[in-house]
This record gives structure tokens, sequence and C-alpha cells, in this order.
């Protein structure tokens, strides 16, 4: 075990911390349910902006993205868009403001400002519920399963099994270690809430910060004295339509690993990728904490302030440390140790490559921020499974009338029933990939028809949600055992049919949405889309009214939008690698799409006065 005292000594003062952080905010929390939810609708776009920014920056993201720029190079750029990372774009252009203007606290709750409360809208609210707690438990799942692997590199099993009265199977101690590090994470988000969450983030993004810089600087260092041998194209952003990255003679065992993943056909996974990215962003934001930060923010302005500063404050911190973590299991493969269970797992290569290269003392400062990393995730998606529970299903069907005690013990409650079941389907998933693949490409896949509908369709109504969701879920439930071995992407077309045709025909199944339900919606959330039949009976009320004319400028904001953000992905990563040219066009592209967003984005956004808070 290479840790040293200081290092360890840095790692106790960090989980210190998130522990006093959620004694102190215990208080305020426990206010109200939007102040334990939502911090009340008082933390600052920026601040939420980082937390949201920080609780991307996972120990299973992480070591992902190191596995495959490792593995395919600079080309790995575009494998994020499975997630899609660029939905970040879409929030921020129009979406975060959408969703904010709705004044809900919960997804789930938005259904009742779109749907009404009749039946059919009761039906799909329950769905929603539904698939945000199972998407959740597979957030939670994924982030213990990253957090227990990336630990037994540094607390090796054997110097810890001399404290513990029972044997645990190899492929189960990273499980065991999972447990022992969630409880932290557990106590300061239940605690504290979403306040809480926000400032520990903080604390963890400048901790990260900090390592980032250090490992992207080793890596340049180690760069600059030894010769990096790739194959031909490594360096290169472009593909043709295979991949054609051959590490024959370089680490034949990476040409195993492309075979395993399923990606040597490129454009069509690129095709595919972007076909499903855009519907999913379109979709709007999942569930999860990603939409419990944008319901949070103050106003309208400052939930797509907030949402545009996550790709800004995230990627090129981020993707320094990605870089430099990648060049040095590069340069130095032949000292990395990469078995697990006598099986080679290249998603050790990031624990491992911290174990040879990080020195004490940033070795304690480094792995107190990537288990914040995993907190800071857990924490958020916890708190947004609480919000579900307790919000749209104790208070709305149990007790209505609960006293501020009673939430708090079903906060508590939901908490702990949410990691347990998280933990048992942890015991169930190959490895971190594994589950990344189900969630982006099922669970993800099984969300789009239903929820691109509910902006965009007026005569979209709440029985063809409930349909389209149900018949979403049941592909993304059991596709994996119907094809087995098919990338989940590839059965998206499939999945995405089901779902559309499950929509139209629960939609024609019940009359429209109530035509106050409808107006109402339109006028306080203003989309565009088809919604022509709900705009003439808005303006014969109220001539005054302004249609939302944004959508050309919308969808131009967008594009130069993910040009920027991918340009924020390239540069720190040819920074790292020292190539002066390829550096400084990335930084032309990224100086022109940033000042044309400052004039037809940023100046543009509503001056208004805050909305009201989401009580």
């Amino acid at each position: 075990m290479k840790l040293e005292f200081f290092d360890i000594l840095i790692i106790c003062a960090y989980l210190a911390s998130t522990v006093v952080i959620g004694l102190v905010l215990k208080k305020r929390a426990q206010k109200s349910k939007n102040s334990y939810m939502l911090g009340g609708n008082q933390l600052p776009w920026y601040l939420l902006g980082l937390s949201n920014a920080s609780g991307m920056f996972d120990i299973s993201g992480t070591v992902w993205l190191v596995t495959i720029l490792f593995v395919y190079g600079v080309k790995s750029i575009w494998l994020p868009w499975l997630w899609p990372v660029f939905n970040q774009i879409f929030l921020m252009v129009f979406l975060s403001m959408w969703l904010r203007r709705s004044n809900v606290s919960t997804g789930a709750e938005w259904i009742g400002t779109r749907f009404g409360f009749k039946k059919s809208a009761r039906l799909s609210h329950i769905i929603v519920v539904i698939f945000a707690l199972i998407l959740g438990l597979g957030y939670l799942a994924y982030g213990f399963i990253g957090l227990g692997k990336f630990v037994m590199i540094f607390i090796p099993w054997d110097f810890t099994s001399q404290f513990i009265p029972f044997d645990i199977p190899m492929e189960y101690v990273p499980h065991f270690y999972g447990i022992i590090f969630t409880c932290f994470a557990i106590f300061y988000s239940l605690l504290g809430g979403m306040m809480s969450i926000v400032w520990a983030d903080v604390i963890q993004y400048i901790i990260m910060a900090i390592s980032s810089i250090v490992i992207a600087a080793l890596a340049m260092m180690a760069l600059s004295e030894n010769q990096l041998i790739v194959p031909d194209g490594w360096a290169s952003p472009f593909f043709g339509w295979n991949l054609n990255l051959d590490w024959t003679g370089i680490i034949n065992e990476v040409n195993i690993k492309i075979k395993e993943d399923g990606f040597s056909l490129f454009s069509i996974l690129f095709m595919m990728m972007i076909f499903k990215g855009v519907l999913v962003s379109l979709a709007g934001p999942a569930p999860t904490y990603d939409m419990q930060k944008i319901l949070s923010t103050k106003s309208e302005r400052e939930a797509a302030l907030m949402s545009g500063s996550v790709s800004l404050i995230l990627m090129p911190i981020r993707y320094l440390m990605i870089a430099g973590f990648a060049i040095l299991g590069l340069l130095y493969y032949d000292k990395l140790n990469l078995m697990v269970a006598d099986r080679l797992d290249f998603e050790q290569i990031l624990p491992s490559a911290i174990n040879e290269f990080v020195p004490v003392g940033f070795l304690g400062l480094l792995l107190a921020g990537l288990l914040a990393a995993f907190m800071s995730t857990f924490a958020g998606t916890l708190n947004a499974a609480q919000a579900y529970i307790v919000n749209d299903i104790y208070l709305k069907y149990i007790n209505p009338d609960a006293d501020n005690l009673k939430i708090k013990s079903i906060n508590y409650i939901a908490g702990l029933l949410m990691v347990s079941i998280s933990i048992v389907l942890g015991f169930f998933a190959k490895d971190v990939n594994d589950v990344l693949q189900w969630i982006v490409g099922g669970l993800y896949g099984s969300y789009v028809a239903a929820n691109v509908l509910k902006w965009y369709w007026w005569r979209f109504n709440g029985n063809g949600f409930f349909f389209g969701m149900v018949g979403g879920l049941i592909p993304a439930l059991t596709f994996r055992f119907i094809f087995p071995g098919i990338l989940d992407l590839y059965t998206f077309p499939l999945m995405l049919l089901i779902s559309i045709v499950a929509c139209i025909i629960g939609t024609y199944m019940a009359p429209p949405v109530s035509d106050d339900v409808l107006k109402a919606f339109y006028k306080n959330v203003r989309p565009w889309g088809f919604w022509k039949p709900i705009h003439d009976k808005v303006i014969a009320e109220d001539p005054d009214f302004k249609v939302n004319g944004n959508f050309k400028k919308d969808m131009f904001n967008v594009t130069i939008g993910i040009i920027w953000q991918t340009s924020l992905v390239i540069l720190p990563i040819y920074l790292v690698l020292m190539k002066a040219l390829p550096f400084s066009i990335t930084i032309v592209i990224t100086i022109i799409t940033s000042i044309i967003l400052k004039k037809t984005w940023f100046d543009k956004l509503p001056k208004e006065k805050p909305v009201q808070s989401n009580e």
C-alpha cells in the first residue's frame, strides 16, 4: 500500500469536512420540503453550476473516460456522445428555461402542469416516478462499483483482510469497499439536503482542479522525456468508416478490448450516437440530480446560465486529468497492474496509474478529490430519488398533510432504502462499462419518445405518455436478455419504434388534455413546436401574447454550442500531448464559438425578475 501518513491525513480531513457540512446545514435543510430538496431556491447559479459539474466529475465516469482515451486516442472525444454529453447545450439554450418556468419540485410533479390531474395524468405521474427510481438505482450502482474498484488499488485486500473477521471472494471486494465509503455520502446528503450537497461539491471541485493540473503537469514532464508509441491515427479526432486503430506489436490486448466494446464500425456508431443523442437531448433532462439543480435555481435566466456554466467548468479541468492519466498509462504501461481476479481489466488504468505515478501528498489530495467525486454523484442522485419518493409518493398518495418531522423521517427512510437496493444491484453488475451501457443505451433510450412529444405536440396526453414510457421501459429492461452481446445503442431504433407506436396508440385512446391545462402550460412555459390549436385559443383570449419564435435561433445556438463544448474537450488533450498546431486551431475555434454564443445566446437571455420559490 503506497498511502503514507500524510495522504491518509488529507483523506480523513476531507471525510471529516463532509460530516461537518451535514451537521452545520442540517437545521437550515429541515426548515421545509423546499429547503431540503431545492435549497429554498436561494443558491446562486454559479454555485449550482459548479455543483452540477462537480457531480458529473465522478469516479466511474473518469475511470471510463481514461480507459477510452487510452484505447481510442483523441477519437474517444466522440464516445461520451453515447450519454449524450451535449444534452447540456440543449439545456443551456432553451430547455432549462422551459423547465424552470414550470415552477415545480420534481419531474413527476411537472406532469400535472402538462397533463392535468385526471386518471391518465395520474398514470403518467406514476410511470415517471418508477422511471426516476430505476434510473436512480442504476446510477447509484454504477458509482458504487466504480468506487470499489478504485479503492481496492490503494487499500489492497491483503492488508484489509487482516482486520475483517470473515472471508470475501475477490470479485466482491470492490462492493465491500463501496459500502464503507458510501456511508459518508449517505450521512451528509441525508442530513443537509441540497445545500449540503452543493457546498460539499464546491470543496470537491477545488480539490479536483488542483489535482488535475498536477496530473497534467506530471504527464507533460514524462512525455518530454519519453516517446509516446501509439497506432497511426490515435492522435487525430477524425475517422473513416472503420475505426482503423491497430495496436498489434504495441499493446496487443487493446485490439481485444476494441472488439469486445463493439466500436469498430465507428461511422455507424457515430451516426447512431447523433440520432439518439439529439432525441434524448430534445426530451429534456432525465429525472436525476441534473434536473434537481435546474429546479433549484432562482429564475429561468439563472437556470440557463447554470446549465451553460457546466461545460465551461467541467470539461477543461476534467480532461486535463483524463489526458494526464491516459498518457502516463501509455508511457509506463509495463508498470501498471491491470489484473483483477486473473483477468486483464483496462478499467484499472486510472487507479493503477495513480498508485504508480502520483507523489506523496498529492496522492492523498487526489484520492480525497476522487472519493469526493463519487460522493458528489452519489449524494446528488440520492437527493433526487428521495425527492420522488417523498414528494411524489408519500405526500401525494399516502400522507398529504404530513408535518416537517414526518417528512424528515420519510426522507431518511427513502434514502436508506434506495442505497440498500442499489448495493444489491451492484452485486449483479459485471463492471462499470456494463452498467454505463445499460443506462445510456437502455434506460435513456426508453425515455426518449414520450418525453420529446410532451414538449412539442399539443395533442399528446397523459395516457400517451404512460403507454409510451411503458413501451420504452419494457424493451430497456428485457432487450439485454433477448439480444445478448449486442450493444444497447444498436437496439435503440427498435426500442424507439415500439415506444412511438405506444405513444400514438395511447394518445388517441383518450381525449385531449383540457384546454385550460394546455393554455396555462403554453402561456407559462412558452415552448415552440406543434402547438397551433392551443396558440390560436390563447391569442383569442390574450391578443398581446407573444409566441416563441426562437426555433431557428435555438437550433443555431445548439449547433454552435456543441462545437464550443467539443473544443473545450479537445483543448486540454492537445495541451497535455504538447501538439502546438492542433492546440492552436482548437483555441481559435473555442474563441470564435464563444464570441458567437455571447451575441446570439447570452445577450438574448431574459432579464426578468426571479420566478417564485417552489414551495
